[in-house]
């Protein structure tokens, strides 16, 4: 995978990050007591902290998921395995990738999933 894509995705990352971390902020007093309480850290760090429970208490089983699967995708990125099909080990189509940057798997596995699952 070309490096220019996966500066472009890890930088789409981080920025998701952010902006979930920051949503939080806004929207959850305790949350907001937390961060605030905390040392001055970047956002996309704060995310990552295991803070305490509190924090996590905070934190939306859906938005902690997106947090994990993101958290996860940078890792991947590092690894150099990112966009490589968890299933089956295939690419995944850059476009996928756009739309979802921390998609696990290729649309047809992730589709087989979701068939099993109904």
């Amino acid at each position: 995978m070309e490096q220019d894509f996966l500066s472009r995705m890890e930088k789409s990352l981080i920025n998701l990050k952010q902006e979930i971390v920051s949503n939080l902020i806004n929207g959850n007093e305790d949350f907001k007591e937390i961060v605030e309480g905390m040392d001055s850290k970047d956002l996309a760090d704060i995310a990552s902290d295991d803070i305490d429970r509190k924090m996590i208490a905070a934190i939306g089983s859906q938005e902690l998921k997106r947090l994990r699967l993101i958290e996860s995708a940078l890792t991947r990125i590092q690894q150099g395995k990112y966009g490589l099909c968890i299933k089956c080990g295939k690419r995944i189509p850059q476009d996928r990738l756009e739309a979802i940057p921390y998609a696990l798997m290729c649309i047809e596995c992730k589709t087989a999933e979701e068939r099993r699952n109904r």
